[in-house]
């Protein structure tokens, strides 16, 4: 009898491990401006901290198979330390979304951060609460495992990420004390505070609802049909004119662009000649930090 209750209990536990949490999330942390044995040794176990923190919290209640589990990572640079237990950093965040039936990843969002600065004490664990600032380490990556799922959620389905994007502006909500920047609306148009106010806001229901036909409706369909699918693609991109209209240069507009701008180069490099002249005079006005790349849609015949 003990030995089924001893089966029984490795396999919840095998269950749970493998149909449990959303992110597979590669951590790298780096120091190249701090040297040191004992510097060294801290930010080996503050990687693996991070990585055991994104990786294991049960972020949401949906189920996913380890198949399903989201691609992204953390790459945390260390400029400085500003005291025993206190550094400054950046922080890069990229995830992918898997194209239907192909083997291309998507890049949906990349992303620096240079308002990183934390406490980090060896060994000590990494607490987090919806409902309190415990600390901005762990509230900056949990912001981010939101923001993540979110993107991802709302490429499956139309606002399927609204309660994730929600999750994330509650963060925001509880860090509006914090010491430390990237929370608050007066420190930056470009911070955590306006990437999820923005998302949230009627003024871009068509980032949205881009995201949703892009990746949805447009490359998950190309593996039948890739005509058919970048027609979409570029429906998709023209519903982001209604946003620069109103907003231009926005903050979701420039993560947007700086996750897509490549791809979309790619994929009307081989487009009609039509849809090049829709596409690029488009892409130049709402994405002019990119104009000279998006050129090359028209080099090539």
């Amino acid at each position: 009898m003990k030995k089924l209750v001893a089966i029984f209990v490795v396999a919840c536990a095998f269950i749970t491990e493998s149909f449990g949490q959303e992110l597979n999330c590669q951590v790298q942390v780096v120091s190249p401006q701090i040297q040191g044995t004992t510097e060294k040794r801290i930010f080996d176990n503050l990687q693996k901290a991070v990585f055991e923190f994104l990786n294991n919290t049960k972020w949401t209640t949906d189920i996913f198979s380890i198949e399903e589990r989201i691609s992204c990572s953390m790459f945390i640079n260390i400029t400085e330390k500003l005291s025993t237990d206190e550094y400054k950093a950046t922080v890069q965040i990229q995830s992918t979304r898997a194209v239907y039936k192909s083997s291309y990843n998507t890049v949906l969002l990349n992303h620096n951060d240079a308002d990183f600065q934390f406490r980090y004490v060896e060994f000590q664990p990494l607490d987090f609460s919806m409902n309190t600032f415990n600390s901005n380490l762990t509230s900056v990556m949990a912001f981010y495992a939101y923001t993540i799922i979110a993107m991802d959620y709302d490429s499956y389905s139309l606002n399927g990420g609204t309660p994730w994007w929600q999750k994330a502006q509650t963060i925001v909500s509880n860090a509006q004390n914090a010491i430390e920047k990237g929370w608050k609306s007066m420190e930056s148009t470009k911070n955590r505070y306006w990437l999820v106010e923005n998302m949230l806001q009627p003024t871009f229901v068509p980032m949205r609802e881009c995201m949703y036909k892009y990746h949805r409706l447009g490359f998950d369909l190309m593996y039948s049909d890739v005509a058919a699918g970048r027609a979409v693609v570029l429906e998709a991109l023209q519903g982001l004119e209604a946003i620069h209209n109103q907003r231009p240069l926005s903050f979701p507009m420039q993560m947007f662009f700086n996750a897509k701008s490549d791809e979309i180069v790619k994929l009307f490099t081989g487009g009609l000649q039509e849809e090049k002249a829709k596409v690029v005079p488009l892409l130049q006005k709402i994405d002019p930090g990119h104009g000279i790349v998006y050129q090359n849609i028209n080099r090539a015949q």
